[in-house]
């Protein structure tokens, strides 16, 4: 199983970046490196998303269940369509003195077992997650501090 992390500190309060964070619906219009984002299913507690967006302009896509936990609070999310089917994701938030510390915990176990700890490790990880994570959160970082001034 190949484990990723990704974090950064943001200095605002938790609620405001939660609540750009789990409207993906809206991550095309204020992360660029998003192609797009379609709401396929919303049944108030999870929904199906197709996601789309660009690692230095090679493609990805795929298609998740997200569930938003506004009280913990967290995001999750589980591939169910694309490459990274299967794959576990879970944003995670934790606040003190007035900096929120925000981190991407990315969890995949491929269904082949050939070389699937390397692929998973290099090429899905270190070569697309890193890459797209950590534009999402320096984003979100200039953002929610600009909105927090």
């Amino acid at each position: 199983m190949t484990h990723m992390s990704s974090e950064v500190a943001i200095k605002a309060p938790t609620q405001k970046i939660y609540a750009m964070a789990a409207a993906t619906e809206t991550w095309p219009a204020i992360l660029p490196h998003y192609r797009y984002v379609r709401v396929l299913s919303d049944d108030g507690r999870k929904r199906v998303v197709e996601m789309g967006a660009s690692r230095d302009g090679i493609p990805i896509s795929w298609t998740a269940e997200q569930i938003n936990d506004p009280h913990e609070p967290l995001i999750s999310f589980r591939h169910v369509r694309g490459w990274t089917k299967g794959m576990e994701v879970a944003w995670r938030f934790a606040e003190r003195d007035g900096i929120t510390r925000v981190t991407i915990e990315h969890h995949l176990q491929f269904a082949f077992p050939v070389a699937s700890d390397w692929l998973g490790r290099n090429v899905v990880g270190g070569f697309f997650v890193d890459n797209v994570a950590g534009k999402t959160l320096a984003r979100m970082k200039m953002l929610a501090e600009a909105a927090a001034r």
